[in-house]
């Protein structure tokens, strides 16, 4: 695992990550922004304090672990793509953390986020984090789980985001909501 200090990571900040999507997407998860060890390392939820991996692993979403922290490799990404699922961001630029982001920042990501969803047409968007979703979207009184209206055409939920700084939730808490939008989706 790469070591950074806190002026490399620094370096980092504001820069954008790529989507991961393929072809056949049928689960998009959407973080709401790229931190900078995600930025670093060009893979999202990379940090190693983040559970998402871990939580894909036990649900039954990914089959091998993956290690994201050192950069995903390029055949992680490939079975990824392979088993349908893409990851994106609300709002696009890298950040220390999530709270330096403005309201009009994650509106204007929702707008982009729908753009997206509409060109990659999933069939489940699972949004990580219920007060971004709620700002972004203006869903004020939004609860997490499956939203009652589609987005572009795809099913909606929203599912706890695996940020160590979440720390009400367990890698089993997530794996569990994690699972449910992937069953939906058709890819467990």
């Amino acid at each position: 695992m790469p070591r950074f200090t806190r002026a490399e990571l620094e370096s980092f900040r504001d820069a954008e990550v790529p989507d991961l999507v393929g072809p056949d997407l049928r689960l998009l998860f959407v973080g709401i922004n790229p931190g900078l060890w995600t930025a670093a390392t060009r893979t999202h939820f990379a940090h190693p304090g983040n559970r998402f991996y871990p939580a894909l692993l036990e649900a039954g979403i990914i089959t091998e672990p993956i290690s994201p922290s050192a950069g995903m490799t390029d055949s992680d990404r490939d079975r990824l793509r392979a088993r349908g699922i893409g990851i994106t961001n609300i709002v696009r630029r890298a950040t220390a953390r999530a709270a330096e982001l403005t309201d009009d920042e994650l509106r204007a990501g929702g707008l982009q986020l729908a753009e997206t969803v509409r060109r990659t047409t999933p069939r489940v968007v699972a949004i990580a984090g219920i007060t971004a979703y709620r700002t972004a979207f203006g869903a004020r009184q939004a609860t997490p789980g499956r939203q009652p209206e589609p987005f572009e055409g795809a099913e909606l939920w929203v599912v706890p985001n695996p940020s160590g700084l979440n720390a009400h939730e367990t890698v089993h808490t997530l794996a569990v909501a994690y699972g449910a939008a992937a069953r939906a989706a058709g890819v467990i």
